[in-house]
C-alpha cells in the first residue's frame, strides 16, 4: 500500500553490495531481493520500500534517513557490531533520544526512540 505524499521508497547507493547487505541485515535485519550484481531491493512488511544501488560514484547528503527503535541502546549496539560507524553518539530532543551512523559507504543515518 502506498500513501499519498508519505516517504515511498528510499534508495541508498554503496560501493560494496555485499558489504551494504550484510551490514543492514545485521543491524536492522532488513532483507533484500536481487535484481543483478548492482541493484537490491529492500523489502518491508508488505512491499519494497527501497533499494541499494551499487557504484563508484556515491550519492551522499540529500534528506536525513531516520530509523525507529524500541531500543536505541541495543540498535546502537548492533550498528557498530555491524561496523558501521557512530557520528554522533545518543542525544535527548523533546520527544526522545537519537543517534547518527554512516554505513560502510559512508551513507549517514538516524536511529531515534522514545525512551
Amino acid at each position: 500500500m502506498h500513501t499519498h505524499h508519505a516517504i515511498d521508497y528510499i534508495e541508498f547507493t554503496v560501493r560494496d553490495m555485499n558489504a551494504a547487505k550484510r551490514f543492514y541485515t545485521e543491524a536492522f535485519g532488513w532483507g533484500f531481493t536481487d535484481y543483478g550484481p548492482d541493484y537490491a531491493g529492500i523489502q518491508g512488511d508488505n512491499r519494497e520500500v527501497g533499494g541499494l544501488l551499487r557504484t563508484d560514484e556515491l550519492r551522499l547528503g540529500g534528506p536525513l534517513v531516520i530509523l525507529y527503535s524500541n531500543d536505541l541502546e541495543q540498535s546502537l549496539a548492533r550498528v557498530t557490531a555491524a561496523g558501521g560507524t557512530i557520528v554522533t553518539a545518543p542525544f535527548t530532543f523533546p520527544g526522545g533520544r537519537r543517534f547518527h551512523f554512516a554505513d560502510p559507504s559512508g551513507n549517514e543515518l538516524a536511529v531515534w526512540s522514545e525512551k
